[in-house]
């Protein structure tokens, strides 16, 4: 059986793009601590390609965590963060509800880079959602309430700064469009 945080593949493509949008709007923190390493951007050109209907589920599963690696090449937070979000939205892919990840990563980014900022970005983020992708994300659990999937309870996308803007951005997308 399938976990809730799967979403259809059709659902999967939708919230792929709202997902690298996500993820690119911090790629810079990444860029900067490490301009030869193409492997962020790669993976949110390749979710955007996903979502076009371009690459299949299988071939994007098997490279999910390219991008996910690049993490570890660099040491500034933010730029951690920027690598994750990009390896979070490859992953939508596989699972749906990573498409919260990379806007939670992308989040902890602009924490790091511009604490500021935060609130700004997550209501960019909300504003930036299709009435489809809102539709296709309200379909996920809350965050830490399944026992299965990248939002399972006690799990790394349900603590901390992660899990405190995935719990807003599921509060903002039942309360309806801005």
């Amino acid at each position: 059986m399938l976990s809730p945080q799967s979403l259809s593949e059709t659902d999967r493509r939708l919230v792929a793009a709202w997902a690298a949008d996500c993820a690119e709007r911090v790629l810079s923190s990444f860029e900067n601590d490490a301009p030869g390493d193409d492997r962020p951007r790669d993976a949110i050109a390749r979710a955007r390609a996903y979502a076009r209907g371009d690459l299949d589920s299988a071939g994007e599963i098997r490279r999910r965590f390219v991008a996910g690696r690049a993490a570890a090449s660099v040491s500034a937070p933010g730029a951690i963060a920027a690598a994750r979000a990009a390896a979070q939205a490859s992953g939508v892919a596989h699972m749906g509800a990573h498409a919260l990840g990379a806007a939670a990563y992308a989040v902890k980014a602009v924490s790091i880079d511009r604490p500021d900022g935060v609130a700004a970005e997550i209501d960019w983020q909300v504003a930036h959602m299709s009435a489809d992708v809102r539709a296709a994300l309200l379909l996920l659990p809350p965050v830490g309430e399944d026992s299965a999937g990248p939002l399972v309870a006690g799990g790394l996308l349900a603590r901390g700064i992660l899990g405190t803007t995935i719990r807003a951005l599921q509060d903002r997308i039942a309360a309806g469009p801005p």
